[in-house]
């Protein structure tokens, strides 16, 4: 199952009696605000949820599979990075593998 933006917005409605576009127009300003701050260069710390932060991969050298002895270049590029803070990582080590298996 995933959980959607708009899944978010419903449920934080219907728990806060907000209307709907308002809780719409603070969770997308949220992640506007996070996607910004990201783009800058700065770390996007939210306690006992995670960081996410910038880091640069280093250029490499990639190969085609369908053609083994060429050479790819791959650029160096920057890569957000999350970092799951200590409650999250708890709550997730609850997860057994017969929960995380997918549904049929």
């Amino acid at each position: 199952m995933t959980l959607t933006k708009r899944d978010l917005v419903v449920r934080i409605s219907n728990e806060t009696g907000l209307v709907q576009q308002q809780v719409f127009d603070v969770v997308q300003k949220t992640l506007d605000y996070i996607a910004e701050a990201l783009a800058k260069g700065d770390k996007v710390e939210l306690r006992n949820f995670g960081v996410f932060e910038i880091k640069i991969r280093k250029a490499r050298v990639g190969r085609n599979p369908n053609a083994p002895e060429t050479d790819v270049p791959i650029p160096a590029r920057a890569m957000v990075k999350f970092k799951a803070g200590k409650e999250m990582r708890a709550e997730v080590l609850k997860l057994t593998p017969q929960k995380l298996a997918p549904q049929t």
